[in-house]
């Protein structure tokens, strides 16, 4: 499975944006998938994953209520809607698949990453 992750940039704070996954093969509706992302200086985070299905989903405390991850396995992508921006948010944003299905906040599960997209949040 190749990811290719995309839809970062430049946005002022309180703004949005959506990045968008999409990956190759035809196993990827089985997959979890999670992004990560990590900013200058500091290590890689959880951000937010989802299922196989699109049924379960989780979130880092901090992006709770401002983000939201969805799939669509008929395109072969998933997404990571980013609302209410804050210069906290500036990363690079990774997203990765788990072909055991289950959503799950440990990168270590994850086999396949993508290249990352950045994204920087203006005060």
């Amino acid at each position: 499975v190749q990811l290719q992750a995309s839809g970062g940039g430049l946005v002022q704070a309180g703004g949005s944006l959506r990045l968008s996954c999409a990956a190759s093969g035809r196993t990827f509706s089985t997959y979890a998938m999670g992004w990560f992302r990590q900013a200058p200086g500091k290590e890689r985070e959880f951000v937010a994953t989802i299922n196989w299905s699109g049924g379960s989903t989780y979130y880092a405390e901090s992006v709770k209520g401002r983000f939201t991850i969805s799939r669509d396995n008929a395109k072969n992508t998933v997404y990571l809607q980013m609302n209410s921006l804050k210069p906290e948010d500036t990363a690079l944003y990774y997203c990765a698949g788990d072909s055991a299905g289950w959503a799950t906040r440990d990168p270590s599960e994850y086999e396949y990453w993508g290249q990352g997209t950045l994204v920087t949040v203006s005060s």
